[in-house]
């Protein structure tokens, strides 16, 4: 089974403007940036040449000199591709991992201005120093996309679910009717398994061909044992044990109790000053998103967050649940949670909005006021209130109680029931809130 990508679409939109630029594809460790180009490569061109310079570490020597398109396209001609025919307007250059190669990113410039060639390069942790700086960043000469693992719509793909359920959704949502019972379970059930799967290629392949739990967990902790290896690989030397504290300390993080991210859960008396670059670190390899607190809950929301108060997820639900005790996927399925389930379906919700391309808020206060989320949605600021099961919303209701004071336009309940609601508060299934694109 191949999995279908959101990705196919911007690569072909990419590729069908005219004189477009480079493009540079960035996203985390395994998120499927390099099969989604190849695939699209393989449809589009009719010769590919590939380079990956953390595999061959050697291809860095030919940007080493001269960056003029014709003396670089003697070398790959020469050294990558001797059988291949370099066909101008019909020749993709794939530059993968080119973050071990800065000159080859500066050398995008130059095929930028010679336009001959098309050329598409993928990158992995973004914000990791140690191969050096590029004698000059393209800046204009690139287009720059951001590649996320699966959103909960692909994992719904990858499961059979297309688009006439999801225009379905839609219409529910647009009505505020309630989607059909046998759906809804099916629904339902979906995105439990998407909370404890999540959206990785490689683990959402071998849970579709093989349901297995076991498999999964093992994937997943693969995965993050490279994150790590990782951390001690690229970092530098005095920040690689912190950014692993950092790292460490998320499930902790995010326990009913801490309303913002700690330094001191780190470790003992940790502060900002210390570890604000290895958190800066494992965000930059979107390994994690920040949410950040709101002085008030009104638009433009970027222009009230408040840039040191912030809560910290993981970028993928599935890895989330990974980093917690043997059992917990089955807890989740079972529906056999108690305290921590808060955390769980918080970070489930910060992964979708995520995903979307949101950026994330929420809103808290001393005097005991507290959102989850804030989004713009509809042209207004809307509070989002997450619950695992059922529960009360009685900040939300203060809030609303009082628009001349914080002018928000509604809010919504994500939680475990079918559509409904009443007044400002509109009710939802959690499994919609990847629904929730109008700004």
């Amino acid at each position: 089974m191949v999995l279908k990508r959101k990705m196919e679409a911007q690569l072909r939109q990419w590729k069908a403007e005219a004189n477009h630029k480079p493009l540079v594809l960035k996203g985390c460790r395994q998120c499927g940036k390099t099969y989604s180009v190849l695939a699209f490569a393989k449809e589009n061109y009719e010769s590919v040449v590939y380079l990956n310079f953390l595999e061959n570490p050697d291809y860095r020597d030919i940007f080493a000199g001269s960056l003029a398109v014709d003396h670089l396209m003697l070398l790959l001609s020469t050294i990558v591709a001797p059988n291949i025919l370099l066909v101008p307007g019909k020749t993709l250059l794939v530059f993968d991992e080119i973050q071990a190669c800065p000159e080859a990113r500066t050398a995008l410039k130059f095929f930028k201005l010679d336009g001959r060639y098309d050329v598409i390069a993928t990158g992995s942790l973004s914000g990791v120093k140690g191969y050096g700086e590029p004698r000059s960043v393209p800046v204009g000469y690139e287009t720059v996309l951001t590649m996320r693992p699966l959103d909960f719509e692909e994992f719904l793909w990858a499961n059979g679910i297309g688009e006439p359920v999801v225009q379905l959704l839609q219409k529910c949502l647009a009505s505020a009717s309630p989607v059909p019972l046998a759906l809804h379970k099916k629904l339902r059930q979906l995105l439990l398994e998407y909370t404890v799967v999540g959206g990785m290629p490689e683990v959402v392949q071998d849970y579709v061909e093989h349901r297995q739990m076991n498999r999964v967990l093992q994937l997943q902790r693969d995965i993050v044992h490279a994150y790590e290896d990782d951390m001690v690989k690229y970092a530098e030397a005095r920040d690689k044990s912190k950014i692993k504290e950092c790292f460490q300390s998320i499930p902790r993080q995010l326990s009913r109790e801490n309303k913002k991210f700690q330094y001191a859960v780190i470790k003992k008396g940790g502060r900002a000053a210390e570890f604000l670059g290895s958190l800066q670190w494992i965000e930059d390899a979107g390994i994690i998103v920040r949410c950040y607190n709101l002085q008030l809950p009104e638009l433009p929301l970027d222009g009230n967050a408040m840039n040191d108060v912030f809560k910290v997820y993981m970028a993928d639900t599935g890895l989330f649940v990974s980093l917690l005790e043997d059992g917990t996927q089955l807890d989740i399925l079972r529906g056999n949670l108690f305290g921590y389930k808060g955390a769980i379906f918080e970070n489930l919700v910060a992964d979708i909005f995520s995903k979307m391309g949101r950026h994330l808020y929420y809103y808290h206060k001393d005097t005991g006021l507290e959102v989850d989320f804030v989004i713009r949605w509809r042209g207004q600021s809307t509070l989002v209130e997450v619950k695992a099961t059922t529960g009360d919303t009685k900040s939300t209701k203060t809030i609303l109680k009082h628009p001349e004071k914080y002018h928000v336009g509604g809010a919504i309940k994500l939680g475990d029931y079918n559509i409904g609601g009443s007044g400002a508060i509109l009710r939802l299934p959690l499994y919609m809130g990847f629904l929730l694109k109008q700004t």
